[in-house]
This record gives structure tokens, sequence and C-alpha cells, in this order.
């Protein structure tokens, strides 16, 4: 089989993708990457022989920027145009407009896109695009089951494939707590994420709110979590003296070690959380709801505590069992290590990718 050649655009090369690119590169894919000129992986990709190109895109009314690479997928003579973020595949769409060019967009979270929305038809309900890679199987079903049933997609244009990691990536040692207030020997749960509303970070307030008042159960909040709304309520909690906010840390993974349970309390819209896979790769029990792709990473049962969505009890109830049962929350532990290490493995995606790739192109 002749070399495909992709070219890949991204705004975001953290470093699972990053390791797709350079995965694919060794498979013998001619891989050219569009990325952030200040971004820490450039060097990597350069190193493993990848291809940088410099080019910024605005999205569709970024003429001068799709010209640009409608000019260079035709210079290229590239097989494939594999698009990572929302406005470069409004360009995308564009630029490969009566080419003979594969078009793959990448979607990460469930939910927002709609038949009633234009903007949705000028980015993933389009219909030029080839393939929409799912981060996770409930994004796909989201897909595949909007209404009206007459507008739907093509079961075959939405695949689920997993943005896979490696356990060796994993190695920072816990953090020391205490500079954040949080005394030795306390017990504590972490969550990590950027505030939204449908991240439900007050549910996981109150949840904190439900435990006994003498246990030493304190929550870390990680991210950026200066939303009026979420400081309001941390204010109102009757245990906000055990509420530590931490702000944006590059140094997360080390602060998810050093705790002895992660939680995601998301309502909706939830993808496969990076700081989920991150506090599972560190033997961490997570404690999750039931939205999105959160249930396809944790077991509940075996490899953590899967509770309904907006239930500050059932999350309370879910803390009071890991912080009573230590053993319990080692195997939890173990065991989500061992899922993120079998089911979740960077290698797996790259095999998925160039099996794609080599569908479309052959």
């Amino acid at each position: 089989m002749a070399q495909i050649k992709v070219l890949c655009i991204t705004e975001d090369p953290d470093r699972p993708t990053t390791a797709m690119f350079v995965g694919l590169q060794s498979a013998g894919v001619d891989v050219t990457v569009v990325c952030p000129a200040g971004a820490d992986s450039r060097a990597v990709l350069a190193a493993a022989g990848v291809k940088l190109l410099d080019l910024v895109l605005g999205g569709l009314r970024d003429r001068a920027g799709t010209r640009l690479l409608r000019d260079e997928l035709i210079r290229g003579r590239y097989d494939i145009l594999h698009v990572f973020s929302n406005r470069p595949l409004e360009s995308g769409i564009a630029a490969v407009r009566g080419l003979p060019v594969k078009l793959i967009a990448y979607r990460g979270i469930v939910g927002n896109v709609s038949f009633f929305s234009p903007i949705s038809w000028l980015r993933f309900l389009n219909p030029r695009i080839d393939r929409i890679i799912c981060v996770c199987n409930a994004i796909r079903d989201y897909f595949l089951t909007m209404r009206p049933a007459f507008l739907r997609m093509p079961a075959q244009r939405p695949v689920t494939i997993y943005k896979g990691h490696s356990l060796d990536w994993y190695t920072a040692a816990p953090a020391d707590l205490s500079p954040l207030g949080i005394p030795a020997g306390a017990f504590v749960a972490v969550c990590v994420a950027n505030y939204r509303p449908r991240k439900g970070i007050e549910v996981l307030v109150d949840a904190l709110a439900e435990l006994p008042h003498d246990w030493p159960v304190h929550l870390l909040l990680v991210g950026q979590m200066d939303a009026p709304r979420l400081q309001a309520r941390i204010a109102a909690s009757p245990v906000r003296e055990r509420i530590h906010v931490a702000g944006h840390r590059r140094d997360a993974p080390a602060l998810i070690a050093a705790c002895n349970v992660f939680v995601l309390p998301s309502v909706k819209r939830e993808g496969l959380a990076r700081s989920l896979i991150e506090a599972m790769a560190y033997a961490v029990a997570p404690v999750v709801t039931d939205c999105g792709g959160s249930p396809e990473l944790v077991i509940d049962g075996e490899s953590g505590i899967v509770v309904p969505i907006r239930d500050a009890v059932a999350i309370a109830r879910a803390l009071s069992r890991l912080y009573e049962t230590p053993a319990l929350r080692e195997k939890l532990g173990t065991a989500a290590r061992a899922r993120i290490g079998t089911h979740f493995r960077i290698e797996r995606t790259i095999e998925q990718t160039l099996a794609l790739y080599r569908e479309l192109v052959g």
C-alpha cells in the first residue's frame, strides 16, 4: 500500500495526541501537524520526524487562511485532513470542497450539536465530513440518536476511538498538601476541572456538608474555580473551612496523587476527562456521575463508584464508604490503574486510527 499522507490540525496538542502523531509516523504514515507556535509538543514531534506547518486558521470567515489550507492540501497531495478543533474544522470543510481529500473531525464532548443550529451544519453535521472520531461511545450514541431521526447522519460516520494513555507518563511524586491548608493525615477528595455549570462542582460542595462534621474530610478543588456562583456556594457551606481552592496548577497530577479519592460530579456533556484518567493512572479511587463517557472509564464497584447526576447525598454516601473502608479504596484504586493500563492504551489508539486511515484511503 502506498504511504498515506495526513495533515493534522490541532489547537491543543496534549500528550496523548502528540504520542498518537508520533506513533502514526513510526507506523509509516506521512504526518504533517499544524499546531500553535509555542506548543511544548513541537520539539517532541520534530525529534520524531513529524513535519510541522505554521498555519493560523480563524474559521470559515478566515478566507485567507482557508485558501492557504486548500493550497497546502493540493500542493502536498494529502490523502486525509484530520482536524481536532472547531474553528479549523470550518476552514477544513471549505478547503476540501471538490478535492479527493478525506476529512476526519474529532469530538470530545457530548451534545451541544443540533439540527436546528446553523453553526452545527458548518461543523459536525456537515455532510462533507467522512468520519467523526468520538472520544467515547456516549458521543457516538448522541449523534446516532439525534432528532428528528430522518436528518441523522449515516451510522458509519461517527466512530469511537478512545484517547489512549501510557502508565509510564504518570510518575510524579505525591505533592505536599500542607501549603494549601490541608493538615497531615486528613482524608482528601479532589476534583480537577475548570468551572462550568455542567461540571456540577456545587453538587460536590453540598456533598461534603452531608458527611459527619467531625470527620477530617477535606475537599480540594484544582483548576479555574473563581466563578461567583461557586464562591457563594462555598461561602455558604457549613464546612467551608475544609474546602480548599487551589486554582490552576501545573502540578495537578502530583496533587491528585496525594489525595485519597478523586470526584468528577459532572451533570451533562462529559466526554473522557483527562483529570479522571490521570487519577485512575495514579491508583486514586474515583467517584463519578453517570454522565457521558465517565461510566466507560469507571466500572461501578470494580474500578470506582458511579452515582446519579445532581445527587449530593449519593456522592456523600460514596465518600463515606471509601473513608470508612480503606481496603475498598485501595482495591478500587488498583483496579482503576489496571483499567487504564489495559483498556485505554495509546498503542490501541494508534492502531485504530491507522486502521481508519487505511479504510478511508483504501
